[in-house]
């Protein structure tokens, strides 16, 4: 009997991946419908949908459930859910597309799925503009209406991504054909919610903790997972696999780090080493509740939350992903409907840093010294000195880990400019 949370929504795992025979008949049948472009984040999307990382959903969201997420962070049934998952098209490849057709969803010639059409609506640039206000904008002072609109559309990726989206969402559930390149070119990192769930039951844990990766660990990275494990069974080091903007380190290479990291320095029963195939939505504190709500699917209970968690340049309070967790939908703990609340809770760390006076990792809540004994460390502060050529501060970050990103960064043609901000130069510190 495993001890593992629940999946989110109360139905399991809803896996809508075909295999075997089932996917070469809907292959067959996907070769005569009308086919439909998807985007890199839509590919994702449609992924994490088929091997149940989106459980309970089933397919794109329709407006009702649009709605219902953006205003209330829950689906039209009371479920919670953070952010949306849409399927947007232009006008041209809408047309002729009625509710109750079946369509083949292809990216650069590969079919990833087929789905059935229930509903198709527009969202105009008004509904685009409240989307992006309620989701992307942080609730702080600093996230003010008139700053946040002037500098959003240029500096906020997430806000770009909304605005820029195509007109026409088709909603419906999904048949899924493909998990792209992720089972072959992240063999043995790219885990389903299944297996995961396998391997920490046969470790006898019940109270697993991840750490959301994008960037290549450091220090705090490091830290932060050593004190999950001192509170938990283990901890998965769960890597984003999926696109990320210019300038932040491939996959490939992050993992690499990961690897020498667990080796050297843990004791490597406590920790499980996995990559998920979402694109970044940048979407800062709601974008913390979704790696909450995918990881409950995988069998974590316990999400690291530490300074800016998926944070955007310096649109976010350093701490705004923790405490929207007390802003949630039934965080009271008061849900008579079982499945609808999350269930995967936060497990909050203050800033955390090396401290020359006290001789280790510690964090604000442990360190008395001052800013000026600390090394601030951060994942930005890092591709920028390394892509500089900079010396790398004693305690950064690992040799062996820095190694490997040396020679990364030697072996590149194009540089790319990596802008700091305040959490990652340490300015916002105490």
């Amino acid at each position: 009997m495993s001890k593992l949370v629940p999946p989110h929504g109360g139905k399991g795992l809803v896996i809508r991946l075909l295999e075997g025979a089932a996917k070469e008949a809907e292959l067959k049948k996907a070769a005569g419908l009308k086919k439909v472009e998807i985007t890199a984040q839509e590919k994702g999307d449609l992924i994490m949908l088929g091997i149940g990382g989106f459980s309970p959903l089933e397919g794109f969201m329709t407006k009702a459930d649009w709605k219902s997420v953006v205003e209330k962070m829950m689906l039209a049934d009371g479920t919670f859910w953070p952010v949306p998952v849409m399927l947007a098209v232009t006008p041209e490849d809408a047309n002729g597309i009625k509710e109750g057709d079946e369509i083949t969803l292809e990216r650069k010639g590969e079919i990833f799925a087929t789905m059935k059409v229930t509903e198709k609506f527009e969202l105009t640039e008004a509904d685009k503009k409240w989307e992006s206000e309620l989701v992307y904008k942080g609730a702080g002072d600093d996230s003010a209406d008139d700053k946040f609109w002037k500098i959003a559309l240029d500096d906020h990726p997430g806000v770009k991504m909304v605005m820029e989206r195509k007109p026409v969402c088709l909603a419906g559930p999904v048949k899924v054909l493909s998990e792209g390149e992720y089972p072959t070119k992240y063999k043995g990192v790219y885990l389903r919610p299944a297996e995961t769930r396998a391997i920490f039951d046969e470790r006898g844990w019940a109270n697993v903790a991840a750490l959301q990766l994008r960037n290549p660990m450091h220090r705090s990275h490091e830290y932060l997972c050593k004190i999950a494990i001192e509170v938990c069974d283990g901890v998965i080091i769960h890597s984003l696999i999926g696109n990320l903007k210019p300038g932040d380190i491939p996959a490939e290479v992050r993992v690499e780090c990961i690897d020498t990291l667990v080796k050297h320095y843990f004791v490597d029963k406590n920790v499980v080493q996995g990559g998920y195939p979402l694109d970044m939505r940048y979407a800062g504190p709601r974008e913390g509740l979704l790696h909450a709500t995918f990881r409950q699917n995988y069998g974590v209970n316990k999400m690291i939350i530490g300074r800016d968690h998926a944070g955007v340049g310096d649109f976010y309070g350093m701490f705004e992903a923790q405490e929207i967790f007390d802003r949630i939908p039934y965080a009271d703990g008061k849900c008579d409907m079982p499945g609808k609340a999350l269930l995967c809770e936060p497990l909050k760390i203050d800033w955390t840093f090396y401290c020359y006076k006290c001789d280790g990792m510690a964090s604000l809540r442990t360190c008395p010294h001052t800013k000026e004994d600390r090394v601030i460390l951060s994942g930005t502060k890092l591709r920028k000195m390394l892509s500089e050529g900079g010396e790398i501060p004693d305690h950064f970050g690992r040799e062996e880990v820095l190694v490997i990103l040396r020679k990364y960064y030697e072996g590149l043609t194009e540089k790319v400019e990596i802008k700091m901000h305040g959490a990652a130069s340490g300015d916002k510190a105490k």
